[in-house]
């Protein structure tokens, strides 16, 4: 009997056959018509809220992607439309994947990639990343060129750190830094499009709960991103986000981070406000082990 590859209880993906280092191959025999369904339902939620609120560059992804709306994806499938575009590919894991491991990924154009599904009764809201997630939310803006160089160039930041060889404290600070950089813009951020926002974070694609709520709701805060705000904001992963941020173009988004590398170097990045996130030991472990 094949194994449900669903979020907090699948219970094979440790014996996924193993690539090298961080990565697996994808179990793709294991997803249970239950997961499929899950995605079947997902997709058919989230398609007309992407065709109102999504960025164009994500919907001209989504296109180009040839995404199934039936069945959950093989990830061989998606490189093979992916890679000619950007030179990105989505590659399994079977789990966390340590912030400096993470980032390098991008800088070397591969992204680390869940393979597991959310149950049925999680399709609003899921605080984890799961394959709707990461395929149906990062990927698709993996294909837009722009955005992709974006992705290389936070990558090439996170290598900037690990070389700077900062004591704990300070690299604890460096590190809180660059996830909420990533938070408010790669996973929850607006842009400016037509005289109006639209969503090009993967947090708010892959929610149905809250894609509409990020662009509609009065009770959300949206400001235009100033990188002392973003690097000194804490946020919470386990309820809607009350406060968002925009940038005007992925070539701006590009300026700001290099910008963020520029203040990691001058110091700017050592003493940013405490807060969420907490920064887990192998993260800062990762940094060191470049």
């Amino acid at each position: 009997m094949s194994a449900i590859l669903t979020s907090t209880r699948a219970i094979e993906i440790h014996d996924a056959p193993a690539q090298s280092g961080l990565f697996i191959t994808q179990p793709y025999e294991q997803y249970s018509e239950e997961n499929h369904e899950a995605w079947r339902r997902l997709y058919a939620r989230m398609l007309p809220k992407w065709e109102l609120y999504a960025n164009p560059h994500f919907l001209k992804g989504i296109g180009a992607l040839s995404l199934d709306p039936q069945r959950i994806p093989r990830l061989d499938d998606v490189n093979r439309f992916l890679r000619p575009l950007t030179g990105f590919r989505a590659k399994a894991v079977s789990g966390y994947v340590p912030a400096f491991q993470f980032f390098d990924c991008l800088r070397q154009r591969e992204f680390p990639t869940t393979i597991t599904i959310r149950r049925s009764d999680q399709l609003d809201y899921l605080p984890e990343p799961d394959i709707f997630h990461d395929i149906a939310g990062h990927v698709p803006m993996h294909t837009d060129p722009h955005f992709a160089e974006t992705l290389m160039r936070f990558g090439e930041c996170a290598r900037t750190a690990a070389k700077l060889d900062a004591p704990v404290e300070q690299l604890t600070s460096i590190i809180r830094a660059m996830a909420r950089f990533f938070w408010f813009t790669i996973e929850f951020g607006l842009m400016r499009h037509g005289g109006g926002l639209k969503v090009y974070g993967s947090g708010l694609l892959s929610s149905y709960g809250e894609i509409e709520r990020a662009i509609e709701s009065p009770s959300v805060q949206r400001y235009p991103l100033r990188l002392e705000w973003v690097i000194n904001q804490g946020f919470e992963i386990d309820h809607y986000q009350p406060l968002l941020f925009i940038v005007d173009s992925f070539e701006h988004l590009y300026e700001l981070v290099g910008e963020l590398e520029e203040w990691m170097v001058q110091g700017h990045l050592d003493n940013v406000a405490p807060g969420e996130p907490l920064v887990r030991e192998e993260d800062l472990l990762s940094f060191r082990a470049d």
